[in-house]
């Protein structure tokens, strides 16, 4: 990996970092940098994509007047939302055409708030730089002329998308979750400034932080692991492990959401090195059937296929822990402290679409990551031991 400058506030970051082709500026009020930073990226017109939450926290307006006075000018579009769907791309596109016919083209993309903001702003780099549709782009590599550059500045301490070079996109008329993946959509900037996570409603960092803590495990473990993947995950299970309770506890405890929020990057650069496994292949159709969110369907199916990976004494997991099954009920402590529901069968989940799910479950692209190869039995199996039980 190339390596890239970093500035002075950016001493607390891990070495391996360093070598990253995202450039990461982090510390708190980092995101007063932000019309600096994209000015000498050479953005003259910036399309900064976000949500209504975020826009009300006031977060957007402070991004807005530093780029302002950068003299960047600014279109934002406010309509990303939670898993964001083809039309949400589209009516993003839309806003980026309409400013470059009364204004100037848009020559980059800002992605503002959650993973579903920053992949939001992914899926309309692809559509508005490529032409066509998000399915046009679902698997990798599938663009073929350039993109835009773009800075990320995640609010939560989970996805990592600020790390990846993919875009995870839901079709709007078949509910299928798209990963649409180019190297060319990775971003250029990542502003991790752990004063934005303040904000956080208490469930939703719950629910993102165990997400965040789903990719340090689950990549620690995949058939693609390596050397660099392992270190990644190692480093952020470290850090998610040792701050969760205390920065959903706290907010105001600043050390511990800088570092969930580092964590969460470290998690997130370890995804594009390894990919996932069946615990995000487990939580999709939950997901798109019956409306969990992904935090929620992650926080009840990881420590189930922990145990499943653990049989017969595997522990694919030795990087972040001596026994998987341990792993498993220290997921499950995590996943009480923060008061998530443990049970699908809480959410209405029925015995009777167990089937149905685990088929679905079993084309998901990160089942075949997996480190044990799962079918749709095997999985079918997972969910039932995850209706009524810990």
């Amino acid at each position: 990996m190339e390596q890239n400058a970093t500035t002075p506030q950016d001493g607390n970051l891990p070495d391996i970092l360093r070598h990253s082709p995202t450039r990461v500026v982090f510390g708190a009020g980092s995101l007063a940098q932000i019309g600096e930073i994209a000015a000498t990226e050479g953005a003259t017109h910036a399309l900064l994509v976000s949500d209504p939450g975020i826009v009300a926290a006031g977060h957007v307006a402070h991004a807005v007047e530093a780029l302002q006075k950068a003299n960047v000018n600014v279109t934002v579009f406010d309509g990303a939302a939670e898993n964001p769907t083809t039309k949400h791309v589209q009516a993003g596109v839309g806003v980026a055409e309409k400013a470059a016919n009364t204004n100037q083209p848009i020559d980059m993309l800002i992605g503002l708030g959650g993973g579903s903001s920053m992949d939001c702003a992914k899926g309309i780099n692809f559509l508005h730089t490529n032409g066509g549709k998000m399915s046009d782009y679902w698997g990798v590599g599938k663009a073929t002329k350039p993109m835009l550059p773009m800075i990320a500045i995640p609010t939560t301490a989970g996805t990592g998308s600020e790390a990846q070079s993919f875009a995870l996109i839901t079709d709007s008329d078949t509910h299928q979750k798209m990963a649409c993946g180019d190297k060319k959509a990775a971003c250029k900037v990542a502003i991790l400034d752990p004063e934005l996570t303040r904000t956080q409603p208490k469930m939703v960092a719950a629910m993102t932080g165990i997400d965040a803590i789903s990719h340090a495990v689950e990549t620690a473990g995949t058939k693609n692991r390596n050397d660099i993947s392992l270190e990644l995950a190692r480093q952020a299970w470290v850090r998610l492990d040792q701050s969760y309770a205390s920065a959903i506890q706290d907010p105001t405890n600043d050390d511990a959401r800088a570092d969930m929020l580092i964590g969460a990057h470290l998690a997130g650069a370890a995804i594009e090195q390894s990919m996932l496994g069946a615990a995000h292949a487990c939580a999709n159709p939950l997901t798109a059937r019956f409306g969990l969110p992904h935090g929620a369907a992650i926080a009840i199916m990881l420590p189930h296929v922990v145990r499943f990976n653990a049989k017969g004494g595997q522990n694919p997991y030795a990087s972040i822990a001596e026994d998987a099954n341990r792993l498993a009920d220290r997921i499950v402590e995590l996943r009480q402290t923060a008061g998530l529901k443990g049970y699908l069968a809480e959410y209405g989940v029925p015995v009777s679409a167990l089937r149905v799910i685990a088929e679905e479950a079993s084309k998901q692209w990160t089942a075949g990551f997996n480190p044990v190869t799962v079918s749709p039995e095997d999985l079918e199996g997972i969910y039932r031991s995850a209706l009524q039980q810990a």
